[in-house]
């Protein structure tokens, strides 16, 4: 999962899987039938969606269903059966069944042998997000469900649930939708069946267990779609832009050049035939999403991101989003635990090394573009010390692993952002120890390769025995730093890194955005007078100090519209989106009185620390980090 704040490719970092292998117990079915489930589109009434769920005939008296409180690549509690409204257990006779709600997502249904079906609404949580699901128990908007007359977005996990036994089962679903939707999904169409006045279609999918049910997220609507071709794998990109701002057309060709360059990256390790991007862009209103990033499946993503954002932002921020989540399809798709590979929904288990997850992930998603000369090399070194720089502004003393396996609860929740900042910076301190030790020839995406070789996707391997199989695999020099900085609680020194490849910190001037520095806002909030203001890091930012602005100035209003904790993302995102040149005005308020900046913006430089290479660099360094680098 990836997520950022205001734009995906910079603000506030990231925040903030995966079958179930229950075994069927003989006496809750009397036959192996699929699960019949139906979700109506065509019925809906104050957002919410019909479903129906018909599992066959119960042998046992009670039986329990449940909606997920957890779903696989996310590390927060969503409770999606809060969403569920009008729950009711039928008979074959159709009278109801005594029902009794257990906890909030859990229901258990007596005389279980005459039941014949369950019914009940789905609310979307779009509409009633709590921060977009970020460090809140509500879901984090790309793993959410949206309901409204253009658009469906159809998380699976949140409209069907499962019986406990029964997560084995094939299922068979059933999306009755009006005939001129747009309607896009990997799971198998088996048939479609139009109504006779020709306005509805009911289309038939078949998933082979739940697992596939919450692996396959669908959209339906007024959708834009492209279909092309990356080698041997088939892209389905699908966008929902309410004021059609972005087209799939116009995303087209950054995409199929991400990809392209991905799949060059990884080489032979195995990808999917087909790989589903689903955009929804919100329009930035009170009840649109704003959690915005994106969740990985195994051969799909749905992303959320602003739709306010210009063409060049949006491409840079599909490139960082949708690239670590492809990559997703080596850990945890590919090289996975047994918490991941027997996800539990309800009381999940997690696994010691989001270090590699979620951090090597992001840092292959990082790579890759200096790698395949998507980026230059100064552009992959700030984007390093940014990550460095985020680190510290989290616990750096704190064990990766025990965080990992505890990341529900506090005080290591908190500290689930760092799985992007030191998470990445983790692989890649691994990588370049590779480097050192085998003379470049091997690196951390040869030994993911070696890993996915030895499990892939069926096959989880032991949590307390990886980083034992890893060093076994590798050298000794990686127990060291596994001691050290991952499992124990030390923080890292990069610069002995950066060394080993010719690097050094040094003043680099760099051009800079209107909001972030080093990749970090230079505004904060008061939540308790309700205020959102510039912190001392405007101080270095050449534009704003021309125009008179201190820390601590409290932004009142953007370009005419006042700015709230409610709509920050919006407002602060036309500052985020400026470009030289452009008209801005900007009502602050400094001891009690307001001014008005109204102005054409001018290019930002600014001094930071940065990385620059040796001048004095050995041959040896320079070796070590053309290996590294690829460049």
């Amino acid at each position: 999962m990836n997520l950022r704040f205001f734009s995906a490719s910079a603000l506030a970092g990231i925040l903030l899987a995966s079958c179930s292998s229950a075994n069927k117990t003989s006496n809750d079915l009397a036959t192996q039938l699929p699960i019949e489930t139906e979700i109506n589109l065509t019925n809906i009434s104050d957002d919410k969606a019909p479903v129906i769920i018909n599992p066959g005939r119960f042998t046992e008296e009670t039986i329990t269903y449940r909606l997920p409180r957890v779903i696989p690549g996310t590390y927060s509690v969503s409770d999606f059966g809060k969403y569920v409204d009008d729950f009711k257990a039928l008979d074959y006779k159709g009278n109801p069944l005594p029902v009794t709600k257990v906890g909030d997502n859990s229901w258990n249904i007596t005389n279980a042998k005459q039941l014949d079906k369950i019914t009940y609404l789905v609310n979307d949580t779009f509409d009633t997000e709590i921060n977009g699901g970020i460090g809140k128990e509500s879901p984090f908007s790309p793993s959410g469900t949206n309901i409204e007359p253009n658009n469906y977005v159809l998380n699976l996990h949140g409209f069907i649930g499962y019986f406990d036994s029964l997560k084995n089962n094939q299922y068979k679903l059933n999306v009755n939708a009006p005939t001129a939707f747009v309607r896009t999904s990997a799971l198998q169409n088996v048939n479609s069946k139009t109504s006779e006045d020709g306005k509805n279609t009911i289309t038939s999918y078949v998933a082979n267990r739940y697992f596939d049910i919450t692996d396959n997220p669908m959209m339906y609507g007024n959708l834009d779609v492209e279909e092309f071709e990356v080698g041997d794998i088939k892209i389905v990109l699908s966008v929902y832009s309410p004021n059609k701002i972005h087209t799939a057309a116009s995303l087209k060709e950054t995409v199929f050049k991400m990809m392209q360059a991905q799949k060059k990256f990884l080489g032979d390790i195995n990808a999917t035939p087909r790989y589903d991007i689903y955009l929804y862009l919100s329009e930035g209103k009170e009840d649109s999403p704003k959690g915005y990033g994106a969740l990985e499946h195994h051969t799909s993503t749905v992303v959320v991101l602003p739709e306010s954002m210009g063409e060049a932002q949006m491409a840079e921020s599909m490139i960082d989003v949708v690239s670590h989540e492809f990559f997703h399809i080596v850990t945890p798709l590919s090289v996975h635990s047994e918490d991941v590979h027997y996800f539990d929904f309800d009381k999940p288990t997690f696994s010691k090394h989001l270090w590699m997850y979620e951090g090597v992930t992001e840092y292959f998603a990082t790579l890759f573009q200096v790698n395949q000369g998507l980026v230059e090399k100064s552009d992959f070194y700030n984007k390093i010390m940014s990550k460095i720089a985020g680190s510290k502004r989290l616990n750096d003393a704190m064990s990766f692993t025990i965080m990992s396996e505890n990341v529900l609860k506090a005080p290591y929740k908190d500290q689930y952002l760092n799985v992007y900042q030191k998470g990445a910076l983790i692989g890649m301190c691994i990588d370049i120890l590779m480097r050192e030790e085998s003379e470049g020839n091997r690196g951390i995406l040869s030994l993911m390769k070696e890993l996915s070789n030895k499990y892939g996707k069926d096959k989880p391997f032991e949590d307390d025995k990886l980083i034992d199989e890893i060093v076994s695999m590798t050298y000794p020099s990686l127990q060291a730093f596994f001691d050290t900085h991952v499992i124990g609680d030390t923080p890292i020194n990069y610069n002995t890194f950066f060394e080993k490849v010719g690097l050094e910190l040094g003043q680099v001037k760099t051009e800079a955005n209107y909001l972030m520095l080093n990749g970090a806002p230079m505004v904060t909030g008061d939540p308790v007078k309700g205020t959102i203001f510039f912190t001392e890091s405007v101080l270095q930012n050449t534009f704003w100090v021309e125009q008179g602005v201190k820390a601590k100035d409290v932004i009142k209003s953007v370009n005419g519209t006042p700015l709230t904790f409610d709509n920050a993302n919006q407002v602060l995102g036309e500052i985020f989106n400026l470009k030289p040149g452009m008209d801005i005005e900007v009502k602050l308020r400094r001891n009690n009185k307001d001014f008005l900046i109204k102005t054409k913006t001018t290019p930002v430089f600014v001094n930071v620390d940065g990385l620059v290479e040796k001048a004095n660099a050995t041959d040896a360094q320079k070796a070590l980090r053309k290996a590294w680098l690829k460049v």
